[in-house]
């Protein structure tokens, strides 16, 4: 990695590190206490714990972590939009919430494995051979 990034580099990799910190967060509190399919929390909450494993590549800035992450996103995607179809208020809204964050999560890996094999191709460009 070098010294100083670039700047649109280091913008889509924190906005990817806070959509997953905010959908890791959401998820736990919508399954334990803000809408429990179950009183006084579901075992629902585990499916947090997937999210958990790419954060670290995400912070090691490992390129497959990206990609393979803006694949598996979209389960949660599927569930947010089934959720806000057949939940209640505030489970719906929740949803919602969740459907924004994979949203934003996907765009911000997408753009970050962009703008890498982008700088990549123009640095193997710039050097001699």
């Amino acid at each position: 990695m070098p010294a100083t990034p670039d700047p649109a580099v280091a913008a889509t990799r924190w906005l990817a590190v806070g959509s997953l910190l905010a959908l890791i967060v959401l998820c736990l509190a919508w399954e334990l206490v803000l809408a429990p399919l179950r009183p006084g929390g579901s075992w629902l909450a585990l499916k947090a714990l997937p999210l958990c494993v790419p954060l670290a590549g995400l912070l090691k800035h490992r390129m497959y972590t990206y990609r393979w992450l803006s694949l598996g996103l979209w389960l949660y995607f599927i569930e947010g939009v089934v959720r806000a179809w057949s939940d209640r208020p505030p489970g719906n809204w929740l949803a919602l919430g969740e459907v924004v964050l994979c949203l934003l999560l996907f765009v911000a890996c997408a753009l970050h494995v962009r703008l890498r094999l982008r700088k990549a191709r123009a640095a193997a460009a710039d050097s001699p051979s």
